[in-house]
């Protein structure tokens, strides 16, 4: 356990390397803690955020055994309809406006495979700090590391205060989605 956790903290800070520094200096708060700045997305960085969790996420579950993950456009559609319903109820939760659920939200896109998980967050961090948020929490971490998980949905909101709302769906392609799956066995 020891040595998947400091293979898991090195992902983690090896991904930390890729994120794009503000170019504003680091400011320290009185408790010798960094005081926290705003993260502003721009548009044209869609593709390289979601492919920069991608990596971390596979990197995280190669270190764990698990096999990689693939995006997928429409559990992010449906990542990012709720990442803006989050902001519009001003309140992360997992549950939509309309009472929808995260399973409803992905059927609605039209994914045919199963729902897998679903991980929600409101902050002002960037996306490596989120997902290393997540990685330290028993119950997100299980969605991220989820063995049957094939799939992968990454979509967020961002408000004009700098308030970022993410979201993380996982999926389980149906077996006529999956390579292979109508080949002859024997």
């Amino acid at each position: 356990m020891i040595r998947v956790a400091t293979i898991l903290a090195f992902a983690l800070f090896t991904l930390s390397a890729c994120v794009t520094p503000n170019s504003e200096p680091l400011r320290m708060g009185p408790d010798g803690k960094p005081l926290p700045r705003a993260y502003k997305i721009d548009a044209g960085d869609t593709a390289k955020i979601q492919y920069r969790v991608l990596d971390g996420v596979n990197a995280l579950r190669q270190a764990a055994g698990a096999a990689p993950l693939r995006l997928d456009p429409l559990l992010t559609a449906a990542a990012a309809t709720h990442s803006r319903d989050m902001s519009v109820q001003n309140r992360p939760w997992h549950f939509g406006s309309d009472g929808s659920s995260p399973l409803q939200r992905v059927q609605r896109t039209g994914y045919q495979g199963m729902l897998a998980g679903e991980n929600i967050s409101e902050t002002f961090e960037n996306e490596t700090e989120t997902l290393a948020a997540w990685m330290e929490q028993a119950d997100t971490r299980a969605v991220i590391l989820d063995p049957a998980a094939r799939d992968l949905g990454f979509a967020w909101y961002q408000e004009k205060s700098g308030k970022i709302w993410w979201t993380l769906v996982t999926g389980t392609p149906s077996p006529a989605q999956t390579p292979g799956a109508d080949a002859p066995q024997g």
